[in-house]
């Protein structure tokens, strides 16, 4: 296996990418810009970036002779999700160089052992707590206090696996209705804003992030994000400083996002760390009109051992999902001045599905 201090594609290798969604097909594009071919391993048959490349493995992770088959094909892995299964890297991993590595999954694909390891490096986080039982969970609220954030271990995303916790709630209904053994309490944050860094770190640790963005969500899923963050310059270095040394700490290679929490405070705003993803982010889409160079384009850029690029921001950015039905709204965006739609090619419409995302830049000069 080579280790992923030695990748250096060159134009016409393959890149093969685990997971079929909208990150994977942005993924392909961006690396055919440069030349570079990509092969998608997905389970299902309707995914978005079969459209994209030219050869496709449709299996299920658990198919150990597909997988190896996808990793004979490809020069180095990459992923556009973090909950791809241990066993199906292990796999990989022993053929060709997977990367971000599959040990940084062990720490970003458990909330628990992801809050940890922040913890470690001396980073602000919400107080925490490891919940195993309905009368753990009753510990610690008397520890933690109300209200608070209950979530899932493993496999939660766009709210799922989690619920608020408030005064007069009953504490083993909710415990129950979660349905897990394994979980993590959080203090509820009384934020004011909330942000993330994409930040990329290639094999030979350079870092180069992009500008601070502000995110808005409904419903539990991002609706809206605007860049810069209307935040003051220190507390944006704060956050990209934040983002570099959780790279640097995981040996990372690849994009990355990190997502916070704004906080009033009397000496001047703070920022707590919520979550890592460690991939691609929904928050970065802006960068592939608003930027010189895209999310997309700078993760190709790490794991193909190249050089990374210095992101310009183009101007005030503003990204908007079409999340189910409002994909029909499309028609209308292609008539606004400095809009650029992004239909993603998935099947019916349904609530809390992203469809597509429309970019709007307003120059610098305006």
């Amino acid at each position: 296996m080579t280790s992923h201090s030695q990748v250096k594609l060159k134009p016409g290798d393959t890149i093969g990418i685990l997971g079929g969604g909208q990150l994977g097909r942005m993924l392909a594009m961006a690396a055919a810009r440069l030349g570079l071919r990509c092969q998608v391993f997905s389970p299902d048959p309707d995914s978005p970036a079969f459209d994209v490349v030219a050869n496709a493995s449709c299996a299920e992770y658990a198919d150990v002779e597909a997988l190896e088959l996808f990793a004979n094909d490809v020069d180095v892995i990459t992923y556009e999700f973090e909950n791809v299964p241990a066993a199906a890297a292990l796999v990989l991993s022993a053929r060709r160089p997977v990367l971000p590595e599959r040990k940084i999954l062990e720490t970003t694909q458990d909330r628990l052992a992801e809050k940890d390891f922040v913890t470690r490096l001396g980073i602000g986080t919400a107080a925490y707590a490891d919940v195993t039982s309905a009368a753990s969970l009753r510990q610690a609220v008397a520890r933690i206090g109300l209200p608070a954030v209950i979530k899932t271990r493993r496999f939660g995303y766009d709210g799922k696996g989690q619920a608020i916790i408030r005064k007069h709630d009953e504490i083993d209904r909710i415990w129950e209705e979660l349905g897990t053994k394994s979980a993590i309490l959080e203090a509820f944050v009384p934020f004011e804003r909330e942000i993330s860094v994409i930040a990329a770190r290639s094999a030979d640790g350079q870092v180069e992030c992009f500008d601070v963005t502000e995110n808005e969500h409904r419903d539990h899923i991002l609706k809206v994000s605007r860049a810069p963050a209307a935040i003051p310059e220190s507390l944006a270095a704060e956050a990209r400083e934040i983002a570099g040394k959780i790279a640097d700490a995981l040996s990372y290679v690849g994009v990355l996002a990190v997502e916070m929490f704004v906080l009033p405070h009397a000496a001047g705003p703070k920022v707590l760390v919520n979550e890592i993803a460690p991939r691609v982010h929904n928050s970065g889409h802006w960068t592939l009109d608003g930027a010189s160079i895209s999310q997309f384009e700078q993760h190709i850029r790490a794991i193909a051992g190249w050089q990374l690029g210095k992101p310009v921001r183009h101007g005030e950015v503003t990204m908007t999902n079409l999340i189910g039905d409002e994909i029909a709204t499309y028609p209308e965006w292609l008539a606004v001045p400095g809009a650029t739609v992004h239909i993603y090619g998935k099947g019916t419409p349904r609530p809390g599905r992203k469809m597509g995302h429309v970019t709007q830049v307003l120059p610098k000069s305006a």
